[in-house]
């Protein structure tokens, strides 16, 4: 296998053009996983693959074993790919490592942090916080900006961090759990409750209140969790081509 051509996890839909046809065919294939098109469960059959993509058999299976690294792809031995499926149970461990990863990279970031650390965070905020206030429309425009602000804001914070293996970690982390934050998203709290939690990390941030800011930020990452359990979205079950098994 090439080595791994992507950049690490970011945003379903980067402004920076793809290097290689296989980052090109993993972007597009991630971006249909996270967006529902290839639903949970559903198996990702190269010839019908290459059809919608126009890439080759190679280049695709290339592709998909990077999204098995990042766990949105499962390959069934001889039966080839499907789409990883999403259960309560998986967005339970996935919370709870996020919020471990989360808040060490968030520490460290603060201990490091200079002035220019600290400008790029009050920018990244300002940004987000504009994009925040058009939330309460709900068209998919305004989302797929604020999916850009909330990336762009969290990897400002843990921007000074220092440990390349500890970004890599929870950029990966970030990418695993944007199926989940966009399943919450059609039942989620509303803009004015997600901003003021971002308020807070800011404001922690800048008073370099590590431990403050570690407990928001568990409670921020496991927001995704409480709206899809409290809701009942995934029932308690996995969900396997778009309802719960």
């Amino acid at each position: 296998m090439q080595p791994d051509p992507r950049p690490v996890a970011g945003p379903t839909d980067l402004d920076d053009a793809p290097s290689t046809l296989i980052e090109a065919a993993y972007r597009q294939i991630r971006r249909d996983i996270v967006l529902g098109v290839h639903a949970p469960g559903a198996r990702l059959r190269v010839e019908h693959l290459k059809a919608r993509y126009g890439a080759s058999s190679g280049t695709l299976r290339e592709a998909l074993a990077l999204l098995v690294a990042d766990a949105l792809v499962v390959a069934q031995g001889q039966r080839g790919f499907s789409v990883a499926p999403m259960s309560l149970a998986d967005l339970e461990d996935l919370s709870y490592v996020r919020s471990l990863v989360e808040a060490e990279a968030a520490s460290q970031s603060l201990a490091r942090g200079n002035d220019e650390w600290e400008a790029r965070l009050v920018s990244a905020f300002h940004k987000l916080s504009l994009t925040e206030e058009r939330l309460a429309a709900r068209t998919s425009e305004v989302y797929e900006e604020w999916e850009r602000r909330n990336f762009e804001f969290h990897e400002a914070l843990v921007g000074a961090c220092g440990s390349p293996r500890l970004l890599e970690a929870r950029a990966r982390l970030h990418l695993q759990a944007e199926r989940y934050r966009r399943l919450s998203a059609l039942d989620g709290p509303r803009p004015g409750a997600v901003h003021a939690e971002h308020e807070q990390i800011f404001k922690f941030a800048l008073a370099r209140n590590a431990p403050a800011l570690a407990e928001v930020l568990r409670r921020h990452v496991r927001r995704s969790l409480d709206v899809i359990r409290d809701s009942g979205l995934l029932g308690g079950k996995p969900l396997i081509g778009g309802r719960a098994a």
